[in-house]
């Protein structure tokens, strides 16, 4: 048998037994960015569902602005953190830099813009065909903004799943923050990277194949449970 298949083997072997040292990996990465995935969305939707319904002054430049910060660098985002809780930041403090917390605020901040950006869009969509019927009800903008989130509660796990998507995929900025700190704070994209060039090539492929798994399982769940919902109450 050859190299790759020997690693392959040892990967699906890993995997098939629930390795104690790569389940521990998963874990933490799922739980920061399920965790970073749900600040972004509690911050992010109300914000696009404003933006989406709201007139005032700079408006267009802040959509223009989470429009393009849907792009942002990881690795800036990583740099901008690391300097705000290192020890000479106004964060130091507190003694976040190389802990999950510190890579759940990363994440936050990078998928928090996909969000607001992905619920404007779909507010803006319900606005414009429910805006007279809302108006006719007397509902303020807020008011409105918070109905049509509601209303297109479903359509919004779209918004929830790309941010989850980047969340889980990102490396640069968790691992600028966190340290890539083994058990503590290596996750799945981290350690990837980290096994790949040790030429430690089984753990990274187990990690690979769970790490692809663990998206399309989140995305399957979510799709059944919109459908579902949909059925349900309409």
């Amino acid at each position: 048998m050859t190299t790759l298949g020997d690693s392959f083997l040892t990967a699906w072997q890993l995997v098939s037994l629930a390795d104690a040292r790569l389940a521990g990996i998963v874990w933490l990465s799922l739980r920061v960015s399920l965790t970073a995935t749900l600040i972004a969305c509690i911050v992010g939707m109300p914000i696009g569902a404003l933006l989406a319904v709201g007139r005032f002054p700079g408006r267009r430049i802040l959509v223009v602005l989470f429009n393009g910060l849907m792009g942002l660098p990881p690795v800036v985002v990583g740099l901008l953190v690391y300097l705000l809780l290192s020890r000479a930041g106004p964060l130091g403090s507190f003694g976040l830099l190389f802990s999950p917390t510190a890579m759940v605020i990363a994440q936050a901040i990078l998928v928090t813009p996909i969000v607001a950006a992905l619920t404007r869009q779909v507010v803006a969509d319900e606005w414009a065909e429910y805006r007279e019927q809302l108006r006719s009800l007397g509902a303020s903008r807020a008011r409105a903004a918070a109905t049509l989130l509601w209303d297109g509660r479903f359509s919004l796990t779209t918004a929830g799943l790309a941010g989850f998507g980047r969340a889980i995929a990102e490396v640069g900025a968790v691992m600028i923050v966190g340290g890539n700190i083994d058990g503590v704070t290596r996750v799945m994209t981290t350690t990837i990277a980290l096994e790949t060039s040790k030429g430690d090539l089984p753990l990274a492929l187990a990690l690979g194949f769970v790490l692809i798994a663990v998206v399309l399982s989140v995305n399957a769940f979510a799709y059944a449970l919109r459908g579902w919902a949909e059925k349900r109450w309409g």
